[in-house]
């Protein structure tokens, strides 16, 4: 396999593993774990699994940063926070497939603030892979909207947290795409995971959210979320933003609603519309065209 085509292979499996995150948020809610909790122990697991290994390959280089990048990784932490905060409480109120396609609007946040705090304007392929994206899901979201399939509690407050949590994740990809140039990955996301789990932890003290008498298979889906989607699947994206524009990432995690869409038809029976199918299709085209523009731009250079 040609090197240049392994950042979009390792990307790929990372939006697979991540497709899993709503179901099982979903299958831990069903148990009775509350949405902070579920955040709390995704970080804290994923932390903790990461701390032998951080401390032993980048113990130096962790000591050794200076002031301003340890605060951009806890800023990255604290983003990374309430990304995940908001949009887990999201999926009590909505659809799946209304919550994964609204938090991964990511590209309209990640391109608007790229071009100014990191000078990467995208390209008319990449602004095209953009538009279509967003069009894949909004109609979605619209299809999603006049359905009275799954949970729909206060389907609007659903849609608002999904959207807080878009535009925290995109922060989170922005300022991880900033510091990935001048700290490894394994410093970089032990620092980043820590101060998330420290955030949610506190939080969940200070609201008196109490998640140790949960029963044993909530603690088996929150502890397979912290393994699977976040070890493995965030963990790729970070690994990509040092080799690919923070654009592309955000575009490519779009990937994340059509497989939470298929895997909540199959787990949950959240059937979806014509209008989705069209949805997926815009979303897959706008990531594809944008592929094509990331792979002529590291042709050129």
């Amino acid at each position: 396999m040609p090197a240049r085509l392994l950042p979009f292979l390792v990307l790929g499996v990372g939006v697979v593993v991540v497709s899993f995150a709503a179901i099982l948020i979903r299958f831990a809610h069903a148990e009775g774990a509350p949405s902070l909790a579920i955040a709390a122990v995704r970080l804290t697991v994923a932390a903790l699994v990461l701390a032998p290994f951080a401390w032993l390959h980048a113990g130096g280089e962790i000591l050794g940063l200076r002031r301003r990048e340890l605060g951009l990784c806890m800023l990255s932490g604290a983003l990374l926070a309430a990304h995940f905060w908001s949009w887990i409480t999201s999926l009590e109120h909505t659809s799946v497939a209304s919550s994964t396609a609204l938090v991964t609007t990511n590209p309209l946040w990640v391109a608007l603030a790229s071009s100014v705090l990191l000078r990467e304007r995208p390209g008319r392929a990449a602004v095209a892979g953009i538009l279509l994206t967003l069009a894949g899901s909004v109609l979605i979201f619209a299809a999603d909207a006049s359905s009275t399939s799954g949970p729909r509690s206060a389907p609007m407050l659903g849609n608002v947290l999904a959207l807080v949590g878009a535009i925290s994740a995109s922060g989170y990809l922005l300022v991880g795409r900033a510091l990935r140039a001048r700290v490894s990955l394994t410093a970089y996301i032990w620092l980043a995971y820590s101060t998330a789990a420290v955030l949610l932890l506190a939080a969940a003290v200070v609201t008196g959210e109490s998640f140790m008498s949960l029963p044993w298979a909530a603690w088996m889906f929150m502890v397979a979320l912290a393994l699977g989607p976040q070890l493995i699947g965030h963990t790729t994206f970070n690994w990509a933003l040092r080799r690919l524009t923070a654009t592309f990432v955000a575009i490519a995690i779009l990937g994340e609603p059509i497989g939470a869409a298929i895997l909540a038809w199959l787990f949950f029976e959240e059937g979806f519309t014509a209008l989705q199918l069209i949805g997926f299709l815009l979303l897959l085209a706008g990531i594809f065209v944008a592929a094509r523009d990331e792979k002529s731009r590291h042709a050129r250079n």
